[in-house]
């Protein structure tokens, strides 16, 4: 039987147990309406990622997002202390900063209306013969921001425990891998032609890795020896055990605190909705999603290395060889997800079977459906 209702669609696909499961349903990724569901019920009720927080080191650093259609900024205070408040002039409606950069004060392009970096408002010119004219009514709305563990995490839901109260369990496993003290080097923005949650499952399985990742990783990867553990309320993971042949995959020679496999371990971590984290003993990179209808998606794509090597004379080297490998892997990952997309417009294109190497893309769908309204 056919269902026309991509959430009902969906909430029926992950009522069957995950030793019989499928992928989620087509219309899921294609529908309109499916995606509207995810911007108002997903990606406007969670906390979502801007980045490191390193990355708005004084303050008058700041940088622009928009979630589920609103524009945001988020700066680095006089005091030092994120911030996150609307993007919109409370004059004309105007955007008003874009990209990143530095201001000493946030000054609309349109009417220069002036708001300090606590989002109070500075001054406007040529408003005195206004009565109804307030100057500290008009401060700009304050929304959500904090510092989980280096992540600058932003939501619309004023009433959204706080990220590490759903994330608990990612101390327990990386707990003893400084991720608040990774240093960033490089962050990029992208957009692929593809749905998000395409790219969002292609990192939360690691069963493509031989065939996507021929011409880079691939080689490296036996799927005997793969195991895909349950993961948790909000998120999911699994990892891997590397050996020395990237010389940043594993601790630093001078790190006396990691022993045995603790050394060697790469972790990947994917934390509902849209952060996805590779985390390792030397360094780390992550994606941030947004989706741009449901063909594309925005990429924020970054990472760094781990405190010990940042101080390595030799580790700028060591990472731009790692940045270009890690460049050659995602390009792997874009033609396979793109593919993925292109193929889902068949009349053909129907689900099949999941692996036991794709766990992670069951509990995901699972995530999913549990936040729309039934």
């Amino acid at each position: 039987m056919t269902i026309h209702d991509p959430a009902a669609a969906l909430r029926a696909n992950v009522a069957t147990p995950f030793e019989a499961a499928s992928a989620m349903p087509v219309s899921v990724y294609t529908s309109d309406e499916f995606l509207a569901l995810e911007e108002r019920h997903v990606f406007a009720q969670s906390w979502l990622c801007a980045g490191r927080a390193d990355a708005l080191k004084a303050p008058g650093d700041y940088l622009t997002m928009e979630i589920s259609g609103e524009p945001v900024i988020v700066l680095r205070d006089r005091d030092g202390a994120l911030r996150a408040m609307s993007n919109v002039c409370r004059h004309r409606m105007s955007i008003l900063l874009e990209g990143r950069g530095h201001v000493r004060a946030i000054t609309c392009p349109y009417h220069a209306w002036t708001y300090n970096l606590d989002g109070s408002l500075r001054g406007a010119p040529a408003m005195d013969l206004n009565q109804s004219f307030c100057k500290e009514a008009l401060g700009l709305p304050q929304i959500r921001c904090v510092d989980w563990k280096g992540w600058i995490m932003v939501t619309l839901d004023p009433d959204l425990p706080e990220p590490g109260a759903g994330l608990r369990e990612v101390d327990d496993l990386v707990g003893y891998l400084p991720m608040q003290d990774y240093v960033e080097t490089f962050r990029e923005e992208h957009r692929w032609n593809t749905n998000w949650k395409i790219l969002a499952e292609n990192f939360m399985e690691s069963y493509h890795l031989p065939m996507c990742h021929g011409g880079t990783i691939g080689g490296a990867v036996d799927l005997r020896k793969m195991t895909c553990p349950e993961g948790f309320a909000g998120f999911n993971y699994h990892h891997i055990l590397k050996d020395d042949s990237i010389a940043l995959s594993i601790a630093h020679k001078d790190n006396t605190e990691l022993q045995g496999e603790d050394r060697y371990r790469t972790w990947l971590l994917a934390i509902y909705p849209s952060l996805l984290i590779t985390l390792t003993p030397g360094y780390f990179w992550y994606l941030c999603l947004t989706p741009d209808g449901p063909g594309h998606v925005k990429i924020l794509y970054g990472g760094g290395l781990h405190p010990d090597f940042a101080k390595d004379a030799e580790a700028p080297q060591h990472f731009a060889t790692l940045k270009a490998l890690l460049d050659a892997v995602n390009d792997e990952d874009r033609g396979c997800t793109e593919r993925v997309w292109k193929g889902m417009q068949s009349r053909h294109a129907t689900p099949g079977a999941l692996s036991h190497l794709e766990r992670p893309n069951y509990e995901f769908a699972r995530w999913i459906a549990s936040k729309l309204p039934a």
